[in-house]
């Protein structure tokens, strides 16, 4: 347990641990010298500010899937008292995030303020679109839809929840007839697919919270036979974010005892229309003919 708690380099001194830095850059600059538990706090801290400033310890714990005592070891690992000082400066940096000008340029909320469950997992939805709309970097979707088109062979990874979208980005390719396969588990099959990775293969790695073995072992692979690699993620540091040359985020926060994958749904499909907008004539017989199934 100290060993943990010390696992990161002392802060500098300044008004608090992180100095002038925000919370977020602060984390960051020390991630890599976090223990691979408190990473996992790091990465839900930078992705979701406002849990951070608003939740308890416990209940932050539970979304990002770890212990309270995990937090409260990350706070003073970065040289807070305890959590209440960590979530002093989230609060800080949620406050300058949201102006007063910022707030009369919102738009209506959807609905009142006497909203159940219910109604709070749409607005949540609708906030991760944005946020997610938000933070892409149109650059990198463009890069991505030309690996795609120019890619011999496309190889999707994704594991448990991810699976069903890389299966979805697969089924949706290949209506445009690319070569399209998906590694998805474990299993025998799954590890001859990766071992035809070669330097014609575009890698596309789908990943939620902590990346599964398997989609950064697809990574390693495909960097090491200098393959084409880009990751869709929710965690702005995860591992296979660090492994890919292209990289997408994605917002997934949710009230609810699972993530939103709603963006994700989203940035799927938009991706999927993107390729085929890149030759739409070549591909509208073959998609007409779909339709009419």
């Amino acid at each position: 347990m100290k060993r943990e708690a010390t696992a990161i380099a002392s802060p500098p001194t300044g008004e608090g641990p992180q100095g002038n830095q925000t919370l977020s850059s602060y984390i960051q600059s020390r991630f890599e010298g976090c223990s691979r538990s408190q990473k996992d706090v790091a990465q839900y801290i930078v992705d979701h500010l406002d849990e951070a400033a608003f939740h308890t310890a416990e209940e932050l714990a539970r979304r990002a899937n770890t212990s309270s005592s995990t937090v409260v070891r990350f706070s003073q690992a970065l040289g807070f008292e305890g959590f209440p000082e960590l979530q002093a400066a989230a609060r800080a940096e949620y406050r300058s995030m949201h102006s007063p000008k910022a707030a009369e340029a919102s738009p209506r909320p959807l609905f009142g303020l006497e909203q159940g469950e219910f109604e709070s997992m749409l607005v949540a939805d609708h906030l991760n679109i944005e946020q997610t709309a938000g933070k892409l970097d149109i650059a990198a979707v463009e890069r991505l839809v030309e690996a795609i088109v120019s890619a011999e062979r496309i190889l999707v990874a994704g594991t448990d929840q991810m699976a069903f979208f890389a299966s979805y980005l697969r089924h949706l390719l290949m209506l445009l007839a690319l070569r399209v396969d998906i590694a998805a588990s474990p299993s025998q099959e799954t590890l001859s697919r990766l071992s035809r990775i070669d330097a014609g293969t575009l890698v596309i790695a789908f990943s939620a919270g902590r990346s599964h073995p398997l989609v950064v072992r697809a990574l390693k692979l495909a960097r090491h036979r200098r393959a084409k690699t880009a990751a869709i993620a929710d965690a702005t540091l995860s591992e296979v974010r660090k492994l890919a040359e292209i990289r997408l985020y994605y917002s997934s926060s949710s009230p609810a005892y699972v993530r939103s994958h709603t963006a994700l749904l989203s940035l799927v499909q938009a991706l999927a229309y993107a390729v085929y907008a890149r030759d739409s004539d070549s591909h509208e017989e073959r998609i007409k003919a779909y339709r009419l199934k």
